[in-house]
């Protein structure tokens, strides 16, 4: 009889266990999922920000789905004969009769188109939501600098996503924001003109802007925030997820729970409760109704129309921008009202996106940092995204200028004068006033951590003398206190030539302007010594 030692597997396997078992053989599947599913990630409220505008991506995606396969991406003249009486016979284009049968003939195309776009908003709000999160924080810090930019790149292709899919129907308010675009690009001196004829394929509305809307609405921008989603998503599980200070959390060990089983069965059920919440928020508040805007027709353009509310900063821009600012040069005119409203965005956009490699280059700081701040302890940081809100909020509001107006039974030249000097006086303002509210935050923690919380509770010594009684801290108490490192502001050191170059002077200005006024958390011995004057 052969003693061949032969091992076999089990009888009773199972059909999902050979499955499993042929894949990864084959493609090593299972090292990755168990890599990944050992991920650990924290547990605090803000860190929901994102998984928001992920979820809300994948609600998109979904509507969107099911909306592509009722629309019809052209402009060809039509008469609607669908069941909404005030609309029954009136001429308009194909893209917005097939958008007035989806909402009044076919069954949930109502529910699905306002999910579609009340899950956008909520999309791009949450992705700004993340990055104020990440920036108040110190979040974008290295080695995360990269993945900030990749963040930015997709809040830009999230609104770009919104304008292009709002612009699809054809009516009133997404005409008008066509039309807009169209003057943005012809205010180019030289090349505007013929940067118009390309985009919409000849003079305004061109040929079929239509479709060239549709195929980067369903297929182009889709697949760059894929893109950007799966880099950011990557980049995340190889730096491992920033925290806030606590007991146990340091720079390698984050404190959370495991992606499997623990956090996938908490992320499966919040993903059904944004996408319940979007569905309910569509059933109950209408939004984008066309059938009151009527098809688009430059003639009954009226008071009241505005963008979406991420694409009102642009808007607002144009708004804000005092009237006849244009001269001619070279043969040319040049709409300064045009331009430098463009300019003032981009210069915005390209500061945010380089915002990391800015304060890393005034700081000189080079260590990695998976701890966050507290804002307080990064007043001058904390004190410009304050002003950065109230500057990108203020040509929000410019957007609503007429409606704003209107309510206040105010002229629109008072609102945009007020608008204007707003623009010009809130960030300032915003500025030095959150400064001060974080040095002030910071004193007060300087002091509770040197002599404890004050109890209320008054006590005569002695000698006569009336004193309140402070309750101590305990150790993690005042840590979480005292533990930031506070930076000062660097020192111009001549080179060995004895010269200071001009690039040094500007970084320790920045510097001066970062550091100057700051606050130095107390040290073990002056704590020390609190302590013991206290007893």
């Amino acid at each position: 009889m052969s003693n061949t030692n032969v091992t076999t597997k089990p009888a009773q396997a199972g059909f999902t266990a050979k499955a499993a078992n042929y894949i990864d053989e084959r493609t090593k599947v299972g090292v990755a999922v168990k890599e990944f599913g050992r991920k650990v990630f924290p547990d605090h409220w803000s860190f929901l920000l994102g998984e928001v505008a992920l979820y809300s991506f994948v609600v998109i995606l979904i509507s969107g789905t099911f909306l592509t396969l009722f629309f019809e991406a052209s402009m060809v003249e039509t008469h609607w004969n669908g069941p909404f009486a005030p609309m029954k016979g009136v001429e308009m284009s194909a893209a917005m009769a097939s958008t007035l049968d989806i909402s009044f003939s076919v069954r949930g195309g109502l529910l699905m188109r306002q999910v579609h776009h009340w899950a956008a908003l909520l999309f791009v709000a949450s992705i700004g939501l993340h990055m104020l999160r990440v920036f108040f924080t110190g979040a974008f810090r290295k080695p995360r600098e990269l993945n900030w930019v990749i963040g930015f790149v997709l809040f830009v292709l999230a609104m770009a996503e919104g304008f292009t899919g709002y612009s699809l129907p054809d009516d009133v308010l997404s005409g008008n924001g066509l039309r807009i675009i169209d003057g943005l690009i012809k205010a180019f001196p030289v090349v505007g003109t013929w940067l118009s004829f390309l985009f919409f394929g000849g003079e305004f509305p061109g040929i079929d802007i239509i479709g060239r809307l549709y195929m980067l609405h369903i297929m182009v921008l889709p697949a760059m925030v894929i893109l950007f989603l799966a880099l950011h998503l990557t980049f995340v599980v190889i730096h491992k997820h920033t925290q806030f200070p606590g007991p146990g959390r340091t720079q390698q060990n984050v404190v959370g729970f495991p992606v499997l089983p623990v956090y996938a069965a908490k992320a499966g059920g919040f993903f059904f409760i944004v996408f319940g919440v979007i569905v309910l928020i569509a059933s109950l508040f209408s939004i984008n109704p066309i059938w009151n805007y009527g098809p688009y027709d430059p003639s009954p353009v009226s008071a009241g129309t505005q963008p979406d509310w991420y694409i009102g900063f642009a808007d607002g821009a144009l708004r804000l921008v005092p009237p006849g600012w244009e001269t001619e040069w070279f043969g040319y005119t040049w709409s300064w009202n045009m331009l430098i409203p463009i300019l003032v965005i981009g210069v915005l956009f390209v500061l945010v996106a380089t915002y990391p490699f800015i304060e890393a280059w005034v700081t000189g700081d080079k260590r990695e940092h998976h701890i966050l701040d507290r804002p307080r302890n990064a007043p001058t940081r904390t004190a410009i995204g304050a002003a950065g809100v109230t500057f990108y909020g203020t040509l929000w509001a410019g957007a609503s200028s007429d409606l704003m107006a209107t309510h206040f039974q105010q002229s629109l030249e008072f609102m945009i004068h007020m608008l204007q000097a707003l623009l010009i006086l809130g960030p300032v303002i915003a500025y030095f006033v959150t400064k001060r509210i974080c040095l002030g935050l910071q004193k007060k923690d300087r002091s509770i951590a040197l002599h404890g919380y004050e109890s209320a509770r008054i006590v005569r010594l002695p000698g006569g003398k009336f004193t309140e009684i402070h309750e101590p801290l305990d150790e993690y108490e005042r840590w979480e206190l005292v533990s930031y490192h506070s930076y000062e502001p660097l020192m111009l050191r001549p080179d060995a030539d004895g010269k200071i170059k001009f690039s040094q002077r500007i970084r320790a200005g920045f510097s001066r302007w970062f550091f100057e006024d700051r606050i130095v958390p107390p040290t073990q011995k002056e704590i020390e010594q609190s302590q013991h004057d206290h007893h």
